[in-house]
């Protein structure tokens, strides 16, 4: 008989490999399993037809798996009439799943044979020592998991690693959880951003927007942002062992809080930005909504009872009431006590040092957020570069090239977007903190008029300084914040149709609506050629009276003057009489900056959408504050000036 004849009547089986990493790092290899179940098949005469490999693969659930379907597939086929392998738990070490297999191969006719427990289901005892050593597979499996879980809570309570990746904005280094330089800024950013906007979907599109992404490349999405606004790790306290996998749904669940394990980390955000974020999750989430009516009172939403509860002025009351305690203080006495801490605060040296610390910070975090944007670039230019040089050696296709380059494209756009704008931003606060001398000027004088100003400008002043006022049962504490900048353009006051918004007096119920409405009927290239956009309260009757400002009108006069001789003799057999009539080249070879304020004017064009029109209204107004200033040149503290009075364009 020849070989192919013997080949055809001996039984043909197949060789199941499945050896896990653990099996691996042990010295199990799949080359040993092999070679021990050919030796058996060959000293039973048997054919081997295919060798089915499942290498790194958990004997957990292997039913589904592409080689185990192609095994039953042979099965059904009689390609195979036996199965061998080295050992029950190679096999499967699921209970139900082994007896599965078990059931289609006594359908099919076929044999399962375990090398080392010496079973063969072709018999009844077979079948039956085949059952209870793959319930004894199945207790050893629950075993390892019960010591795998039992270890987790020691190894979170040390803080090393439990498996799953560090949360954004953190990496592992040397088994402990540290801030990631390059993530932590953008992390810190999104909780700045939700407390400025309060809203999940604006923070991802600003984020989106500005150029950055997930650590796996992917947008930011509001699911995104609200996983991370909750995660505590960013204020300091990582969250380990707080959930569980559902074997039968595979979904996961939250254990009971006292089986969570808190370790202290090093923090990206204030305890006090976080604990602020979440609040408003809470509110959104419990459906509670803010009071969106304006207080004509001095402090309201921001006096606070040491209790915690909020104080309010009741109706025909001149005191202010904490609901909860009944604590109370007059109204002339907690703006007594203000002014008095306005005072301290406008004119201390400390409190002015510690302003210019708190924005020395901002620069900082500016900078950081540079920095991490610039190291994004850089990645993504390296990837851009590997894409292009697959492509030139045909290992991609046009298209594909195409649609993997296209995202880095768009990515990288934004980001060159996202660093002018940032640059502009720390060039705002340098020019800030560099008027320290004018500032302390103006706050002695601001300090001496507190008494004469109309309630809506302290109440403005309330608003851009102040963070919270505690009322205790001897004493007030008032929290002034350190950074009063920004835009403000949401505070912005404009006219309005009956022309008495800001007067809770006067002012229409619709009020602010009906302002928004009136000024959105007023075109977009009309407000562009309006130069300077300066808000005049009116003047109450009672403003007659008061004493004249420290410059009067014939000193202003005086300036005015000097100014318009200083352009006369400078156009002088020029044409134009004044900078508002020069134009082109002229303007060009009188107005234009230094190099600090051209580098600010170029950012500031991007970062304002100003139009052409826009760029020189800016250059003619500069030009106009350095001849009051008696500057020679054009300077970026007059281009900041400039900038300060242009009506920015709304976004889309």
């Amino acid at each position: 008989m020849t070989s192919g004849q013997e080949r055809e009547t001996a039984k043909a089986v197949g060789i199941w490999i499945r050896v896990s990493t653990e099996d691996q790092v042990r010295g199990e290899s799949p080359e040993h399993h092999e070679k021990r179940a050919r030796a058996y098949a060959e000293a039973k005469g048997w054919h081997v037809a295919e060798v089915y490999r499942l290498e790194a693969v958990s004997g957990k659930a292997v039913m589904g798996h592409p080689e185990a379907q192609r095994m039953l597939a042979d099965v059904r086929a009689g390609v195979i009439t036996g199965l061998v392998f080295s050992k029950l738990a190679r096999l499967a070490r699921n209970t139900k799943e082994l007896l599965e297999f078990a059931e289609l191969f006594r359908a099919a006719g076929a044999d399962l044979v375990s090398l080392q427990e010496a079973i063969d289901t072709s018999s009844p005892a077979g079948r039956l020592f085949f059952t209870m050593i793959a319930a004894m597979a199945q207790w050893e499996r629950e075993e390892i998991a019960e010591r795998v879980s039992a270890s987790v809570p020691v190894r979170a309570k040390l803080g090393k690693p439990i498996g799953g990746a560090a949360p954004f904005g953190y990496r592992w280094r040397d088994k402990k959880l540290e801030p990631d330089p390059d993530e932590a800024p953008v992390r810190a950013l999104l909780y700045e951003l939700f407390d400025e906007h309060r809203r999940k979907k604006t923070v991802a599109r600003l984020l989106n927007e500005r150029g950055y992404r997930t650590r796996n490349g992917s947008p930011f999405t509001d699911t995104t942002v609200s996983r991370l606004l909750r995660d505590s790790t960013a204020k300091g306290l990582h969250r380990a062992n707080y959930t569980r996998t559902n074997d039968r749904t595979k979904s996961w669940e939250l254990k009971p809080e006292a089986e969570w394990v808190l370790t202290p980390v090093v923090p990206v955000v204030p305890e006090e930005l976080w604990e602020r974020c979440n609040a408003v999750l809470d509110q959104q989430r419990d459906g509670r909504k803010p009071m969106a009516r304006k207080s004509s009172y001095l402090f309201a939403g921001y006096a606070f009872c040491h209790c915690g509860g909020k104080m309010y002025v009741w109706t025909n009351s001149p005191k202010y009431v904490c609901t909860s305690c009944r604590n109370k203080i007059p109204i002339p006495d907690l703006e007594a006590v203000y002014r008095e801490q306005l005072r301290h605060f406008l004119l201390s040296p400390d409190e002015i040092e510690a302003h210019r610390q708190a924005a020395d910070e901002e620069i900082a975090e500016c900078e950081r957020l540079i920095q991490s944007a610039q190291t994004e670039l850089r990645k993504i230019e390296a990837e851009d570069e590997r894409l292009y040089q697959l492509y030139l050696a045909d290992s991609l296709s046009k298209e594909d090239f195409g649609r993997r380059h296209r995202p880095l494209s768009e990515r990288r756009a934004q980001l060159e977007d996202e660093l002018p704008r940032l640059q502009a931003k720390i060039d705002v606060l340098r020019i800030g903190s560099a008027s320290q001398a004018e500032a302390v000027a103006e706050a002695r004088d601001l300090s001496g008029r507190w008494d004469d100003l109309p309630p809506e400008d302290r109440r403005q002043i309330v608003e851009a300084i102040t963070d919270r006022i505690v009322v205790g049962t001897d004493d007030v504490e008032i929290r002034l914040l350190h950074v009063p900048f920004g835009n403000g353009a949401d505070k912005a006051t404009q006219s309005c149709r009956c022309g008495h918004l800001g007067d809770a007096a006067l002012a229409c119920s619709r009020a602010p609506k009906c302002a928004a409405d009136y000024q959105a009927k007023v075109s977009g290239p009309l407000l562009d050629r309006i130069d300077l956009h300066v808000e005049v309260a009116a003047v109450a009757a009672a403003d007659l009276v008061l004493p004249p400002p420290a410059e009067g009108s014939a000193e202003v006069a005086a300036r005015v003057a000097e100014a318009r001789a200083v352009q006369t003799a400078r156009y002088e057999g020029r044409g134009p009489r004044t900078n508002a009539e020069a134009d082109g080249e002229l303007l060009d070879s009188v107005a234009t900056p230094d190099e600090p304020g051209r580098r600010l004017l170029a950012q500031a064009a991007e970062a304002m959408r100003l139009s052409a029109r826009g760029y020189h209204r800016v250059l003619r107004v500069a030009r106009t504050i350095a001849d009051l200033a008696g500057s020679d040149g054009v300077g970026r503290i007059h281009v900041a000036e400039a900038l300060s009075y242009r009506r920015q364009a709304p976004r889309n």
